[in-house]
């Protein structure tokens, strides 16, 4: 079983070349990394809403992985 956990709202995002690329941004839920994979090629040629898609797919893998790596870190003292 894979520590990565898939972004579902880019199950649908193709290749606007109609090659069947896919994208698929995932977050490791150990580690807290980010995992962007194009699939069947190095590149994909995106329509603007899924640029769009896939970038709010980004930014919710990072503020997914912010917490994860936030709860591993050690409680630091606060300044007085």
């Amino acid at each position: 079983m894979s520590a990565f956990v898939s972004d579902p709202s880019l199950d649908n995002v193709r290749d606007a070349a109609g090659d069947g690329t896919e994208v698929d941004v995932a977050v490791h839920l150990h580690d807290g990394t980010v995992r962007l994979s194009i699939l069947w090629t190095q590149e994909i040629r995106l329509s603007s809403d899924d640029a769009e898609q896939v970038a709010r797919a980004l930014q919710r893998a990072a503020e997914q992985a912010h917490s994860i790596t936030a709860a591993k870190s050690p409680a630091r003292p606060t300044d007085v």
